[in-house]
């Protein structure tokens, strides 16, 4: 049988069909096992016309389903007269192939969906050299299949963004090409990336992190006044931001917003995402965002520390904080989740309920690495005045003749940096620790 055509159908807004394979053994809610992709092919702007799932063990090395479940997809797609069939999975080239000759159906699977949207909505430089990659990357294997229609690499499920149609001619050698080009242009941004991250280290840094949707963007935004985008939908935010935050008791810190997780993420995606990830890897702080109204909130904390782990963050100065407590239907989730994250602080980005209380928690966070000290230097330091007033909590400020002394909180790692001439440091925690005579350096007092 001819394999369908991808040149000649448009598949947005076409009739689809959701797949799902699991294992039984999963602890899933057979009823929501569909509703993520849902979600995610609406995002795409496909219509839902069917869907299908199957608990099994192991998948159809062939056809992923098993044959009579392959039999129920056929029939179903004439009843329904869909086009395209979206599966919850990751399908290899072999199983797309031999799927779309028994359905003569357009057969997308998880990855290209995910591509998809990342694909539309990628706004800066980086983000569409990571979105290029990662399409690239995932379609390369797929080329014998995809020979005389390779304009599917534009964007998949209707994005219409990517590579663009000048793939459609192109070969591995020329795609190898340019994914090598890529990857050279994205270690260019992840050093750049790098040197500015490290030069934010006279302040405390702190960063979102958290499954997608799970209101991170608006928690910024309430804590920081700033307006960065928000939309109820998947993926609304690729692009790392970062905004000055005002922590009561601790002074400012640099609060950044990345990008959401989700199951499943296709692992040429999380590769592809690194540097924009790079602000996760430094901060001081992570904040976990989790949707407290989702019913399958747990199941997404464990994603994104999976993920976390897998991009090298590491996870052990984490604050839980669970979001969204307007919207929450059943307390008893909430009792749970804090059973489990004893920790955890309650909030509503949307209404700014409980943003006090994790300022405050915040703070005893970041203030674990912070000391009191006493800083005396001659009062025509303007370089030191500017750099306390930058990265440190003034308490009180005395003047004796041609010296001025500062009673300060500080990060207890600049003590040690401060280092030159006519600057006399003393370091207290509960009682006086150590005493140096020590002075700001020209460039970190720039």
């Amino acid at each position: 049988m001819a394999e369908p055509r991808r040149d000649e159908l448009n598949v947005r807004h076409q009739k689809a069909i959701l797949v799902s394979v699991y294992n039984p053994s999963e602890e899933r809610d057979k009823a929501r096992v569909l509703e993520e992709l849902k979600g995610l092919v609406q995002t795409a702007g496909v219509e839902v016309v069917g869907e299908l799932t199957q608990a099994r063990p192991t998948p159809d090395p062939a056809t992923f389903l098993g044959r009579g479940k392959l039999e129920e997809l056929k029939q179903l797609i004439a009843a329904r007269d869909a086009r395209l069939v979206v599966f919850d999975n990751h399908l290899s080239p072999a199983q797309g192939k031999r799927l779309e000759e028994e359905t003569q159906t357009l057969i997308v699977d998880r990855s290209e969906v995910i591509l998809d949207i990342f694909a539309s909505t990628a706004r800066t430089y980086e983000a569409r050299l990571q979105v290029e990659l990662a399409q690239l990357l995932y379609f390369r294997p797929r080329l014998k299949r995809m020979w005389t229609h390779l304009e599917r690499i534009e964007g998949g499920v209707g994005a219409g963004r990517g590579p663009g149609e000048k793939q459609i001619e192109t070969d591995r050698r020329l795609i190898d090409k340019r994914i090598a080009e890529l990857q050279r242009k994205l270690k260019e941004v992840e050093a750049r990336r790098r040197r500015t991250v490290a030069s934010r280290r006279g302040m405390s840094t702190v960063s979102l992190v958290g499954y997608t949707n799970a209101g991170k963007s608006t928690l910024m935004n309430a804590l920081t006044g700033s307006d960065v985008y928000v939309a109820d939908k998947l993926f609304a935010t690729l692009d790392t931001r970062t905004r000055k935050w005002h922590v009561p008791q601790l002074g400012d810190a640099l609060l950044s917003d990345t990008v959401g997780f989700i199951r499943k993420l296709p692992h040429h995606l999380v590769a592809s995402f690194r540097s924009t990830l790079e602000e996760a890897r430094q901060a001081d702080l992570l904040l976990h965002v989790v949707d407290a109204s989702h019913p399958e909130a747990e199941r997404q904390i464990d994603t994104v520390y999976e993920v976390l782990r897998e991009i090298g963050v590491e996870t052990k100065n984490v604050l839980l904080v669970l979001n969204k407590m307007d919207a929450v239907t059943d307390r008893s989730l909430v009792d749970v989740l804090r059973i489990r994250h004893p920790d955890s602080i309650l909030v509503s980005a949307f209404r700014g309920d409980g943003l006090d209380a994790l300022g405050h928690a915040v703070a005893e966070r970041l203030g674990r690495g912070f000391v009191n000290a006493r800083i005396e230097t001659g009062v025509g330091n303007g370089r030191m005045f500017a750099y306390l007033a930058e990265h440190a909590e003034i308490t009180g400020t005395e003047y004796h003749d041609s010296r001025v002394t500062f009673d300060c909180r500080i990060p207890r790692r600049l003590t040690g940096e401060l280092d030159g001439n006519d600057v006399h440091v003393t370091v207290f925690d509960s009682q006086p620790l150590a005493t140096a005579a020590v002075a700001a350096p020209e460039r970190r007092a720039s």
